[in-house]
């Protein structure tokens, strides 16, 4: 499944790419632990605290999941149905273990999905409660346009696509950066069937 080395192949303002970490069977098996994730905890939309739906579609995995709605963006025990949220799959767990460099297992796996159209604005990922451990990402299916800022708002920034089975992880410097999906190239991946790009991205919560 783990295709690469625990080796990054390229270090961007401090943000670790492993490229092509996962190989096409691994993406795959992947995708089919996602799915059961997702018959467990639907996808939905969540609205920003302007009232606002986001672009993508989302779900959680683990003790935790992420949460938005009028009321502020949150991490929540449950899904919005009142379910717990189902566990975190073991081969996302072995990318956690593989690349994060900390001994501590995260307690969400935060799971966005993106269709035509979709994107994420620039952003810090600041909810959690120690922004000592990393941030770890996965990309499955079609191709993001990832950028990456600064610590504050504004500045020059970078972009980089990531294709699918990259892995990248935000610690240390890069830890509270700004960054953000500007766009996916729909239809470049033939891992979904119905093409979109599945982002997982793992977090010590609390």
């Amino acid at each position: 499944m783990i295709h690469s080395t625990a080796t990054p192949g390229l270090i961007l303002r401090e943000f670790k790419i492993y490229e092509r970490f996962l190989d096409v069977e691994g993406q795959r098996a992947m995708v089919a632990d996602l799915r059961e994730v997702a018959r467990r905890a639907p996808f939905f939309s969540p609205q920003t605290p302007y009232g606002k739906p986001m672009s993508v579609r989302m779900t959680s995995a683990g003790t935790a999941g992420w949460f938005a709605d009028k009321s502020g963006y949150r991490y929540t025990d449950t899904h919005p149905q009142g379910t717990p949220w189902p566990p975190i799959p073991s081969r996302v767990l072995d990318v956690w273990r593989t690349v994060s460099g900390v001994a501590r297992a995260p307690d969400c796996c935060l799971i966005n999905y993106y269709g035509e159209g979709a994107r994420m604005g620039m952003h810090q990922d600041k909810d959690e409660a120690d922004f000592e451990f990393p941030v770890v990402s996965i990309s499955l299916g079609d191709e993001g346009l990832f950028r990456i800022g600064n610590t504050t708002r504004g500045g020059k920034t970078q972009s980089l696509w990531l294709r699918s089975g990259d892995v990248v992880v935000m610690g240390g410097a890069a830890r509270l950066t700004y960054h953000g999906v500007d766009r996916i190239r729909f239809g470049s991946s033939p891992l979904l069937e119905q093409g979109g790009r599945i982002n997982v991205t793992l977090r010590v919560v609390r």
